[in-house]
């Protein structure tokens, strides 16, 4: 079928059903909604928002059958993924077709970018779904409110908030590659107090990284420990205090490249990060004036080192400790019912050092120590949420940014959206600019590090559509983006870092939800996603950036069975993506075929305190690479049980 004829069909059966529409009422609408807070740091009810922005709850995670975040975000619109062998091993997300370092990742809070990552990455290997109670993903440049590495959007991940008597429970869970995970955690709260603790151990024998089609049959497993809390306080009618900490302690192994000769028995990798946040919140004047105020601080220290084998002579050590202070200070005022001013500002301060050693007979030693430095950025931010007669919303917001080294930036956003309740249609569109702050590397770095660097810099828009059918038992939306990427970081002739690089992306999606029949629902979603490299210097000007599949579908069926037991089909195709194989000289480009992947999941409770779970991944057994060489999981499953007290 001719691509265009395809589009169009897709854009003719989404606007016919939207004729066909039944006219809900608007006040059930409203409160039916979801209450968002990632798109413009308040509270706001969904239908009142023009970015694009979806919503994973709890329910949605308890049904998904997934035990970790990265798993779980498999499923979403607009997202592609991908991992570099077994569980452990770098695990990346690409949000609208940008760099996994282009999206801001929070945890309660917390930026969990690495501050010392040459990209400021955030890897989700390492992320269980313990304690994780919801997860806002905000679409498009976000820098207005979240400053800096926001260019493409944000992850939001919240945890549980304890209520109601103590509950404690304890989970179990073991299957294939020699997988066992053990997790427990007490919760309650009361009308001064509440809590939310998990601890959660996971270990894996896991298989080659470096894929077995090529030969490789070393297993590289990982073991990891993850610790959570929230602690809230009303200390007052009017004010109260949120602490949030979580600790990782992680160990894999790693294999040097995927392809032939990839294993490396010898290459170990430890992670050890710890983030706290305290979150304080006063409301004033009746509730007319609403300060949050914070300090969170992020320490991630990652260890790496090989030894000489076979098929690589060459050994390796290396350390990198970064850290990241932030401060902050949001002031809601409630003008009117209509309008809400608010007005932040930011102080932050990273800082990171590492010690890189090499060795090889045909080198010698090769030292790269890089020494202790540090930047600070401060940053002012105004928004305007209005009002206009339940119909016509919108958000407009300026932010100024100062940062130690290359001065001042300034990104700004609007989000108009315009709700028509007769027919339950809401017609919305954004356009916001983004800033990446260089990392510490590619500053100071002694090889490669420049001073005297830019920031990276995004501008994108999207418009689109969306639809509640028959009272809500079905929604659609439709969505259009461009996102236009400058200044990106590059390296010139002598491998010194500069602003050079550009790229573009863009695309469509499309997500219908529905309740055709009590019990079942349908998720469906399809991403098209085109993307360009527009680095002249660059030997893939012109074409399709690298591991960016065009086009993603989804579909999840669940049924519940009487509140007792759940069942979950979930479907993925992936179509072709390109990546380069440095195995070559020179480097030479090659496609990474499409795939489809069958997963099931299943809950069944069998009393008030014992819950079963199972689930079964890549049901047929596909063969597929996210990476040029490097292993995926084949069929596998999962059973476990949970007791709750």
């Amino acid at each position: 079928m001719d691509k265009k004829i395809f589009y169009g069909f897709l854009f003719l059966i989404f606007f016919s059903s939207v004729s066909l529409a039944q006219a809900p009422d608007s006040t059930k609408l409203y409160n039916m909604s979801e209450v968002v807070v990632t798109a413009t740091k308040t509270k706001t009810p969904e239908p009142e928002v023009g970015s694009s922005i979806s919503v994973i709850d709890s329910t949605d995670i308890s049904r998904s059958g997934n035990s970790s975040v990265f798993g779980l975000l498999k499923d979403q619109y607009g997202l592609s993924y991908t991992q570099q062998g077994a569980p452990g091993s770098l695990s990346y997300i690409y949000l609208r077709g940008a760099d996994p370092g282009q999206t801001l990742v929070l945890i309660d809070g917390v930026d969990m970018n690495m501050p010392n990552d040459p990209s400021n990455t955030y890897d989700f290997a390492d992320l269980p779904l313990d304690n994780i109670n919801r997860i806002e993903i905000l679409r498009g440049p976000q820098s207005t409110l979240y400053g800096s590495n926001a260019l493409a959007g944000v992850i939001n991940i919240l945890t549980k908030e304890g209520y109601g008597r103590p509950k404690l429970f304890i989970s179990t869970e073991a299957g294939s590659y020699n997988t066992y995970k053990a997790m427990g955690g007490v919760s309650g709260g009361s009308d001064l107090i509440n809590y939310s603790v998990t601890l959660g151990r996971f270990k894996s024998d896991g298989f080659s990284s470096a894929s077995s089609k090529y030969g490789n049959t070393e297993k590289d497993g990982t073991s990891n420990f993850n610790a959570s809390s929230r602690f809230g306080f009303n200390i007052l009618s009017n004010f109260k205090l949120n602490l949030f900490a979580r600790y990782t302690k992680a160990n894999t192994g790693f294999d040097q490249h995927g392809g032939e000769y990839g294993d490396d028995p010898t290459y170990v990798y430890g992670l050890e990060e710890f983030a706290y946040n305290a979150e304080g919140e006063l409301s004033l004047l009746g509730g007319m004036w609403h300060q949050t105020f914070g300090a969170s601080y992020l320490k991630n220290v990652r260890k790496y080192s090989f030894d000489s084998t076979l098929y690589n002579p060459a050994s390796s050590s290396s350390i990198y400790n970064g850290s990241r202070l932030n401060l902050s200070w949001q002031n809601d005022f409630n003008i009117s019912d209509i309008n809400v001013a608010t007005i932040g500002i930011e102080l932050e301060k990273e800082q990171a050092i590492s010690d890189y050693y090499y060795s090889s007979s045909s080198t010698g030693l090769f030292a790269s120590v890089f020494p202790n430095n540090q930047t600070t950025t401060a940053g002012l931010y105004l928004q305007d949420q209005v009002n206009i007669d339940e119909r016509l919303f919108g958000t407009f917001g300026i932010r100024y940014d100062n940062h130690s080294r290359f001065g001042s930036v300034v990104t700004f956003r609007i989000a108009p959206a315009y709700l028509i309740s007769r027919t339950g249609t809401k017609i919305k569109a954004t356009y916001g600019t983004g800033f990446k702050a260089p990392s510490l590397f590619y500053l100071f770095d002694p090889a490669y590090g420049n001073a005297n660097l830019k920031p990276e810099r995004s501008a994108g828009w999207d418009a689109g559509i969306e639809q509640y059918f028959w009272n809500e038992n079905t929604t659609a939306g439709l969505n259009y983006f461009q996102n236009q990427y400058t200044d990106l970081f590059g390296f010139d002739n002598n491998f010194k870092t500069i602003n050079i690089d550009k790229a573009f992306t863009g695309g469509i999606e499309l997500y219908v939800k529905t309740n055709p029949v009590k019990n079942l629902i349908i998720n469906f979603n399809y991403t098209l996603t085109k993307t360009k490299d527009e680095s002249i210097n660059s030997a893939d000007y012109g074409m399709e950036l690298i591991r960016r599949p065009k086009n993603k579908i989804d579909l999840d069926v669940n049924y519940n069975f009487n509140k007792k037991a759940n069942a979950l089909i979930q479907v993925i195709y992936v179509g072709q993506s390109y990546d380069t194989d440095f195995s070559v000289y020179p480097a030479a480009r090659v496609e990474l075929k499409s795939h489809t992947v069958v997963n099931l999941a299943a809950l069944y409770k069998l009393s008030g305190m014992i819950e079963l779970t199972g689930r079964i991944n890549n049901l047929f057994n596909t063969y597929y690479e996210d990476i040029l060489g490097y292993a995926t999981p084949g069929l596998s499953g999962y059973a476990g049980i949970k007791f709750n007290f």
